[in-house]
């Protein structure tokens, strides 16, 4: 649960501001405070609330006790998209086996950089749809990709191609039919904490934490057409309790795991 959560411009508000504001009210019916050259820290106690802050670059979610804004950004996606592009191997394209025109589920769309590089590997004529639990999350990341401003290509399509959906994983997947995706992704939050992923704790502190489930991974099975894909910490035990065929490289910290149908 996301929790009370309140709306605001920037330090110094204008109209740009104000009526990014007020969208993000309309869309997540949520109440909007002025910022009255207040602290966001001092919004957030005086409402004891989260903090939605509307910029003109972009939004900015500042959860209840948090240090940092969860804020959009390509992120890693950028430079894996670009070795992609070279023709170097990309370990979760490997195991996703995406071809042009297929369909991919991401179960736990997080800040979406995977979801970017499965949009580049089917391409034009594929779909990619992401989920995200937490709707004030879905709410930033979905902007962000709307919206982001960069002149890299493939980026800005992979980005503006991906459907975000504010659903959580196992309720979405139990409304769709059988193999009506070539591939379901998931990406739980890891059990143990890549301590080097400083750019995943602010993610880890806004997201919603669900742990992998039996039913989950039944769902995932039954709507996939091709194959399920798991990232996990290489640490986890998810790959041999749930039947994932892990692919494991030694250097990493995280590995993937596939069931193929």
């Amino acid at each position: 649960m996301c929790g009370v959560t309140i709306v605001t411009t920037a330090g110094r508000p204008d109209e740009l501001t104000q009526a990014l504001a007020d969208k993000a009210c309309a869309e997540l019916g949520l109440r909007f405070e002025p910022r009255k050259k207040r602290s966001v820290t001092k919004l957030s106690e005086q409402f004891s609330a989260n903090v939605i802050v509307a910029g003109k670059n972009r939004y900015e979610y500042y959860m209840k006790g948090a240090d940092a804004p969860f804020f959009f950004h390509p992120n890693s996606a950028a430079f894996r998209l670009k070795r992609v592009a070279r023709g170097e191997a990309e370990p979760l394209l490997s195991a996703c086996q995406l071809e042009q025109g297929d369909s991919f589920l991401d179960c736990t769309l997080g800040i979406g950089a995977d979801s970017m590089l499965a949009a580049f590997a089917v391409g034009e004529s594929g779909r990619v749809v992401g989920l995200e639990a937490d709707r004030n999350v879905t709410f930033i990341v979905q902007k962000g990709m709307q919206t982001y401003d960069t002149t890299e290509l493939p980026l800005t399509a992979c980005m503006r191609g991906i459907d975000v959906i504010h659903s959580e994983a196992v309720n979405y997947l139990k409304q769709q039919k059988d193999n009506s995706f070539d591939v379901v992704y998931m990406d739980p939050m890891f059990e143990k904490v890549i301590e080097e992923a400083t750019n995943f704790e602010v993610l880890r502190v806004a997201g919603t934490h669900i742990a992998l489930s039996e039913e989950w991974v039944r769902e995932a099975k039954r709507v996939a057409k091709k194959r399920v894909v798991l990232k996990a910490h290489y640490q986890s035990e998810w790959f041999e309790q749930f039947g994932f065929v892990r692919d494991i490289r030694l250097t990493a910290k995280f590995h993937y795991g596939v069931i193929i149908k």
